[in-house]
């Protein structure tokens, strides 16, 4: 499993709303038995299932690497982890003002089931919601 502490890293390189994950915070969530983690270089995804459900929780690709399919890889590959853990559907929650974001998500079949109003809070104090992505696995 890589470093806590890089992909702490590379998620502090993609994040400032919502605001980046300590390597505490990563290494605590990726102990949980119900969390997965995939990597691929210059990224990362942590995703989750419970109960049928699959949460993608974060996906992170550094801006120098973006646009060449990496965020692709990385949800194609919550797919296949979600699937083999029992997953029947997958949801998220994606800044609203994250276009590049949704629009990957939305060439991945997700579409959007909600708005959490004020969901994240920027480092301007400033509010801003959060749309909730989700879609069927197959």
């Amino acid at each position: 499993m890589p470093d806590p502490a890089e992909l702490a890293r590379i998620h502090a390189g993609c994040f400032t709303t919502p605001r980046p994950w300590s390597a505490t915070e990563i290494a605590a969530l990726l102990a949980q038995p119900h969390v997965f983690l995939i990597d691929a270089p210059a990224g990362f995804l942590i995703g989750s299932t419970v109960a049928g459900e699959a949460e993608l929780l974060t996906l992170a690709v550094l801006p120098g690497a973006r646009r060449r399919g990496i965020g692709q890889a990385l949800v194609a590959g919550f797919f296949t982890e979600a699937l083999a853990r029992g997953a029947e559907r997958a949801f998220l929650e994606v800044l609203a003002e994250n276009a590049p974001a949704i629009a990957l998500y939305e060439r991945a079949g997700f579409s959007r089931a909600g708005v959490r109003r004020g969901y994240y809070t920027a480092p301007s104090g400033a509010r801003i919601d959060a749309l909730v992505l989700s879609r069927a696995l197959p």
